[in-house]
């Protein structure tokens, strides 16, 4: 009777601790169905989806690897990320800081702004001027530098 009481407390212990969830993060992600299941909670979620925005933001690795992915630039530029980040200034400003020491991702946003109609020709090549005397790389821009009037005409 002792024994089968001892060996029933042993399965019982062993099934309560089989039951517990993985508190590792790295252990939750390195399962294909958990991350996906993490993911599509985050996306699905306003708040969640902030608050993971924010986080990418404050995370110089991953500020590095938006500026550096034109798709990512393009998707911001069309999608509700702009309208998104525009809703939230301290998101917005943090974006246009690291924007204005990174001279080849503000060459390549001008390059597509230009080409969605968003800036005219003469306002880009004005900017990449006026940038490109500041000290500025322009990487990524690839524009004809014929026109060099100034354009304060139009703003």
């Amino acid at each position: 009777m002792k024994t089968l009481f001892i060996g029933l407390m042993a399965i019982g212990f062993l099934s309560l601790y089989s039951c517990q969830q993985e508190k590792d993060p790295k252990a939750l992600m390195e399962n294909p169905e958990k991350r996906t299941a993490i993911y599509n909670a985050i996306v699905e979620n306003d708040d969640y989806t902030n608050e993971f925005m924010e986080s990418m933001h404050g995370n110089k690795h991953t500020m590095e690897m938006m500026r550096g992915n034109e798709k990512m630039m393009g998707a911001m530029m069309n999608g509700q990320g702009m309208q998104m980040m525009m809703k939230d200034s301290m998101m917005m400003h943090s974006m246009m800081d690291g924007m204005m020491k990174d001279g080849k991702m503000m060459g390549k946003m001008m390059k597509m702004m230009h080409e969605k109609g968003m800036m005219s020709k003469d306002c880009m090549e004005s900017c990449k001027n006026t940038m490109g005397e500041k000290g500025m790389d322009m990487q990524g821009m690839n524009m004809d530098s014929s026109i060099k009037e100034d354009h304060t005409d139009h703003h």
